[in-house]
């Protein structure tokens, strides 16, 4: 039945080929003018939601602490004295710079460095000199300036000493330097994040020409990276995937008109590649540098299929199909010669149902990531499966009308024959090679097939052992490699030092922003006695080798109810005086009325007070919250174990509910369920083929057990490559999830044509 359906379009296609050209092109127009009507910009990875604990406490965070839509840039001076007369100078000239420069005034709404800190303090010492107040936050810049350049090297000296005292108290200075973080720059909440991400690139420059070894690190100067990073890599990529191409198709083909041809072809689907991410919307991004490259290896395949059985046909060794409007001969070995008409008709009809059926499959294993929450995946799914049917469309009708036509102008009008044979027929090293391995096959099945089980059984093992947590880092671009030095101008790529700052930023300092802090929400009981006990002694319990910032004191950085109190008592009478009366054991922190403490607490500072206690409009304190600040180098799921640690010891020692959250945590939780999801997704998408194959296969030939025969390779394949990503180091999460779906599509691609072209050949053989 599906040979009739098979051989009707064949013949259409050979003996309409011009109608077949003009429809196709005509589609091929329409599908590109999408290229027209996109405004998407690059985008990312993308977020999604996930019902869970600690995803539930990161909204009740949002609701009731508030946010400022702010993001955070951080400088880091890399100098043989940061801490230097002159280099804090130079930090408090560049904010002025900054702050002179309207654009960029415009996104930054604070500015705060070690610098101000060490000017502060000197300019609290001008003022009592004086007999004037301190002043209320941070001074201004010009007042800064001018108290640093009023002291001398060995002044300067004795305020950072008497600063970074974790002993030593300073009054009027309202930010602790020991645990204070490079600059930052926050953008305003009014603020475009687009403008805001701009100002960060314009800082960074302005920071290379100020210093001689500093960079700038936040999520504008990142996605520049990442960007510039796309760009060069199709830079170099592409002519270096045009020369291979050019390499396979010369050597194959051995024919000009054949290769321009498969050229004309793969162009055909880039045009399609683009249009098609035009009318779907489809933002560019990291994951869709290998959808072309995809595709064009795969229009290769498709191309060398249909040329090479049109040529069989042609020289008389494919059997006669029914009869086109062309003539057939008798060739010396008893085979058909057939005209161009004919031999398409005969040799497109003997490979369209495997390109259909690869083209199926091959879709099905990359369309299995459109369940994905993430945007950039399920973009990955669609432009992936939307190019693999243009492959389709392009290769099994397009190329061969086109070839119908030209090899008929070429005959017809130059008189010049276009019968060649196929590739690997002839003899030679490729024959030879060829044929070797078929006869290991044939000759020694059960040692080839025992070696691939091997293979197979040490991919699962490894598999078994494979790392599946996420890691920001993975993501970052890297220096490219020192041969790179050598290209061309036009091709030789941008250097990236993003990776290194980033885990110099990580070891040395910590990360500002949502990723580089963790939280502990606390409800059910806040203001009860046993709470900041449980507190402390949690935090005392975190081992210094995890993934929780230390200071240099020896503790960890942990901010909450507990640091508040303390900090608000060394300079508050009232609270210091509210805590003793209510301390019973000595340790410095209430232990019985508790929520009047921090009634007081709200009177003295109500900004630190409500950082890490929330209450309701009665005054009721509602809940508190842990600021845990991480190592930026550690995974999402080490940050989010070490932080549900914290929040376990809290929640065992009092009766409370004590949930881990924040960007880290969160992140780990939505990145489990959504590999969760994508491995659910694989497992139907095999599922699905293996029923297709079945059916395809028992229609086809009534060899329903080939099916499962054809994906046992895949699966072969697959644990090799699982296998690998453990050897090598590479994670298996939501987004190197879907290398696995190369893995399934192009393998029933190859296992298809594998499988159909033996049970042709068997069909006209004797034996196996």
């Amino acid at each position: 039945m599906t040979g009739r359906y098979t051989q009707r379009y064949a013949a259409f296609v050979a003996e309409r080929s011009k109608i077949v050209i003009v429809l196709l092109l005509l589609l091929t127009a329409v599908v590109t003018a999408g290229v027209a009507v996109s405004d998407t910009e690059e985008g990312g990875i993308g977020d999604f939601e996930v019902d869970a604990p600690e995803t539930r406490a990161a909204d009740y965070v949002k609701a009731n602490y508030g946010t400022d839509n702010t993001t955070a840039a951080q400088l880091v001076v890399r100098e043989e004295n940061a801490l230097s007369r002159e280099s804090l100078l130079a930090g408090l000239e560049f904010q002025q710079e900054i702050r002179e420069d309207e654009s960029l005034n415009a996104t930054v709404t604070g500015i705060a460095g070690i610098e101000n800190l060490v000017a502060t303090a000197a300019v609290i010492e001008d003022r009592q000199a004086a007999g004037e107040r301190p002043p209320d936050g941070l001074p201004p810049l010009s007042e800064q300036i001018e108290s640093v350049e009023r002291r001398s090297d060995a002044e300067i000296e004795a305020l950072l000493a008497r600063l970074l005292d974790p002993d030593a108290t300073l009054p009027g200075l309202q930010q602790d330097p020991s645990d204070f973080l490079p600059t930052s720059y926050d953008s305003g909440p009014d603020a475009v994040p687009q403008e805001s991400y701009d100002a960060q690139v314009a800082i960074a420059d302005l920071a290379e020409q100020r210093f001689d070894d500093a960079f700038v690190f936040g999520q504008g100067v990142n996605d520049d990276a990442s960007s510039r990073a796309v760009g060069d890599s199709f830079a170099i990529i592409t002519p270096v995937a045009l020369v291979l191409v050019l390499f396979v198709l010369a050597v194959t083909y051995r024919d000009v008109l054949d290769v321009i041809l498969a050229f004309v072809g793969i162009a055909g689907v880039m045009a399609w590649l683009t249009g098609l991410m035009g009318w779907l919307n489809i933002a560019m991004s990291q994951l869709l540098i290998a959808v072309p490259f995809l595709l064009i290896g795969l229009s290769i395949d498709y191309a060398l299929h249909v040329v090479m059985r049109y040529r069989e046909a042609r020289q008389g060794t494919l059997e006669a199909e029914e009869s086109t409007a062309e003539t057939t001969a008798e060739v010396a070995d008893g085979g058909l010669s057939r005209g161009v008409r004919a031999g398409m008709a005969a040799g497109l009809a003997g490979v369209v149902l495997a390109l259909a059926a690869a083209t199926f499959s091959t879709g099905v294993g990359f369309l299995s990531n459109v369940v994905s929450p993430l945007p950039a995946i399920r973009g990955f799914a669609m432009l992936s499966a939307g190019g693999i049917l243009a492959t389709f469309v392009i290769f099994a009708g397009l190329v061969p009308a086109l070839k119908v036509e030209v090899d008929g102008l070429v005959e017809n009008r130059l008189g010049r024959s276009r019968r060649k044979p196929a590739f690997g027929v002839e003899g030679g090293i490729v024959t030879r090679g060829l044929s070797g391995l078929a006869d290991l096959a044939s000759r020694a099945p059960l040692a080839v097939i025992l070696l691939a089980a091997l293979l197979a059984t040490g991919g699962v093992v490894g598999a078994t052992g494979i790392d599946t947590e996420f890691n920001q880092a993975d993501f970052l671009p890297e220096d490219p490699p020192g041969w790179t030095e050598y290209l061309p101008g036009g091709l030789a790529p941008g250097e990236y030092t993003i990776a290194e700052d980033f885990a110099y930023l990580s070891a040395n300092f910590g990360l500002q922003g949502d990723q580089g802090q963790s939280q502990v929400l606390i409800r059910e009981g806040v203001t009860d006695g046993a709470v900041l006990p449980a507190i402390e002694e949690s935090v005392g319990n975190i081992p210094e080798d995890g993934a929780i910032v230390f200071r240099p004191d020896g503790t960890a950085d942990v901010r909450g109810p507990h640091t508040v109190l303390r900090d608000v008592a060394a300079s508050n009478e009232t609270v210091a005086a509210a805590i003793e009366e209510h301390d019973t054991d000595g340790d410095g922190l209430p232990d019985e009325d508790v929520e009047t403490v921090y009634g007081l607490l709200f009177e003295a500072d109500e900004e630190a007070a409500s950082g890490v206690l929330s209450r309701d409009d009665d005054g009721t304190i509602t809940s508190a919250r842990l600021l845990v600040n991480v190592e930026g180098s550690a995974s999402s799921q080490d940050v989010a174990a070490d932080t549900q640690a914290l929040a376990s010891g809290i929640g065992a020692n009092a009766p409370v509910s004590a949930v881990a959250t924040g960007g880290p945590v969160t992140t780990a939780v939505i990145q489990d369920a959504l590999l969760e999801t994508l491995v659910q997704a694989f497992a139907v998408t095999l599922v699905v083929i293996l029923l297709f194959l079945v059916v395809l296969f028992w229609v086809q030939y009534r060899a329903p057990t080939l099916g499962l025969v054809t994906l046992t390779p895949v699966l072969a394949a697959l644990a090799w490559l699982l296998g690998a990503m453990s050897l090598l180091g590479i994670p298996f999460n939501s987004e190197t999830a879907v290398i696995t779906s190369l893995a399934i599509g192009l393998g029933v691609d190859y296992s298809i044509h594998a499988g159909e072209r033996f049970l042709a050949e068997r069909e006209r053989r004797d034996s196996l």
